[in-house]
């Protein structure tokens, strides 16, 4: 097996059953702001591009660039799609023209003649965009884990597929804490510090729990070429920022566990894997021009951003014209307020009022009112500071992900109240009635373990397998099949088998009446 790296978290794989190209990203992304570390665009992409599959982990736009796909690979490309419970990357993806779409179910491995592969979905609010996942392959000469950015709970389903030879990484998250916040510089220093730490000690936990015998870090740091987030590379000119780069998390690494080997995977970068022997050669960078891209890191950066402005100003002609701040407000309440209304737990979790500063627009979103208006002087949990072409552009897109387009973009400034409030990230990130439906079901399911329900004479798990909806208030049963009608998905409850989609099986029971009259379940699927 021959693993090429395509920089950040991309990379070519080819194995005895077929080429698998993961999550190739030139950029910038994230409205301009993030480009691949270091330089990949030297790269042989019409080749790469030929592979017989596309495997995109998850929407993040570190991840899925439309551009690159749309420029170099080809729309009948068999589609790796991860089980996630919504369809947001399938539709970009079917978007795009790719519709050789192969649905992957959750921890199940597929056979493509001597490839044996998996992929591992997380689903939580808190897994990237409402969803990350990994890639487990296997083609009889070898065995790697792509585990990508996902940070999964349960290994013991990552190991029944086998230990694998090779193990792929990521060691520095995407996030904007503390860099983008209102803080004083010493708190903002030693938070950045902080999140340094847990990122390694999170990164070392699973190389420790894999415990494969060769690491490769990967996806990340991204290079910052905007003027004003440059100081913002690495660890940061004033060392409040948190991106530790490839080589300096593998120094960590040997002090921590001086007996595993671990490579330095970039643009380039070949893998050669034969069991447990691998041997890896660097084509893209020679090792002076490595020593020059680590050894001499700011000076590179500049380089980098002195000679790609024109890219930046590109991406800035695409934005939308900024929306009067009337109709901006008039836009965003008629989007957001049928989503708070939905949002019962969401609403009760921010429990406050958050202040939106957007151009000449000044409002504030009342999560326990479900409402918004203008400000007014009332106290606020959180206040953002949004620049109003962002927002405008996000209005004009409909997109439904904020984390993942303005928040990722570090064009932004924020300050809070108290601690970090999951409840509306989770918000922000779930503009949509699906995902709105899918987090408050997924947050009610952890504490309502009841789960079963009479529906005629049948029955259910009170939960819908698709969505988690409440059946008892969107399913009806006609002649044996349990329809939602939240999606229309359907079930034939005498084998608990969904109609509508590979998996997603239901437990089901028939409701039977005793001789005396009294009404008893018959266990018929167990789902």
């Amino acid at each position: 097996m021959k693993i090429t790296g395509l920089g950040h978290a991309g990379m070519f794989i080819e194995t005895r059953g077929g080429s698998i190209i993961c999550d190739p990203v030139l950029g910038p992304s994230f409205f301009g702001s993030w480009f691949p570390f270091p330089d990949n665009r030297a790269l042989d992409w019409e080749r790469f591009g030929a592979a017989d599959f596309l495997y995109i982990s998850h929407r993040h736009r570190d991840h899925f660039d439309p551009a690159l796909l749309e420029r170099y690979v080809p729309k009948d490309i068999k589609v790796l799609l991860p089980e996630y419970p919504t369809d947001d990357l399938e539709q970009d993806l079917l978007a795009l023209g790719y519709t050789n779409i192969v649905r992957t179910e959750a921890g199940v491995p597929l056979q493509f003649g001597d490839l044996k592969l998996m992929v591992t979905p997380l689903r939580a609010p808190s897994d990237g965009p409402i969803g990350d996942s990994s890639l487990s392959l296997d083609d009889g000469t070898a065995s790697i884990l792509n585990q990508n950015d996902s940070h999964p709970l349960d290994l013991e389903k990552l190991f029944d597929f086998g230990k694998p030879d090779a193990y792929f990484t990521q060691v520095s998250g995407a996030i904007w804490w503390p860099m983008v916040y209102d803080l004083p510089q010493d708190a903002k220093q030693n938070f950045a510090q902080l999140k340094r730490d847990a990122q390694n000690k999170r990164a070392m936990y699973y190389i420790e729990k894999v415990d494969a015998e060769h690491v490769f870090p990967m996806a990340g740091p991204p290079m910052f070429l905007r003027e004003e987030l440059f100081r913002y590379n690495g660890t940061g000119l004033e060392n409040d920022s948190i991106f530790t780069d490839q080589r300096e998390f593998l120094a960590h690494m040997k002090e921590q566990r001086p007996d595993q080997k671990g490579y330095l995977f970039l643009p380039g970068t070949e893998v050669e894997v034969q069991g447990a022997d691998v041997t890896v050669t660097q084509t893209l960078y020679t090792d002076a021009e490595i020593e020059r891209v680590f050894g001499g890191k700011w000076n590179y950066l500049a380089e980098q951003r002195d000679s790609r402005q024109a890219e930046i100003t590109a991406e800035e002609a695409t934005r939308a014209e900024v929306i009067p701040p009337a109709e901006m407000l008039a836009a965003l309440k008629e989007w957001w307020e049928p989503l708070l209304r939905r949002a019962r737990t969401i609403r009760n979790g921010v429990g406050g009022v958050v202040r939106f500063r957007i151009g000449e627009l000044d409002m504030v979103v009342d999560f326990p009112k479900a409402k918004l208006r203008e400000y007014a002087g009332e106290e606020c949990i959180y206040w953002y500071t949004i620049p109003a072409d962002l927002v405008s552009t996000n209005i004009r897109d409909h997109e439904i992900d904020w984390s993942n387009s303005i928040f990722l973009s570090m064009q932004f400034e924020v300050g809070r109240s108290g601690k970090f409030n999951e409840f509306l990230t989770t918000f922000l990130k779930c503009l949509s009635r699906d995902r709105i439906e899918y987090v408050e079901n997924w947050y009610a399911e952890q504490s309502d373990q009841t789960e079963d329900a009479e529906i005629g004479d049948w029955t259910v798990q009170r939960r819908c397998p698709h969505l988690r909806a409440d059946l008892t208030k969107t399913g009806k049963i006609e002649d044996g099949v349990l329809t939602c009608s939240l999606h229309d998905w359907k079930w034939d409850l005498e084998t608990g088998r969904c109609l509508t989609t590979t998996g997603h099986p239901i437990r089901s029971s028939r409701v039977r009446t005793t001789p005396s009259g009294e009404r008893a379940a018959a266990e018929v699927a167990a789902g």
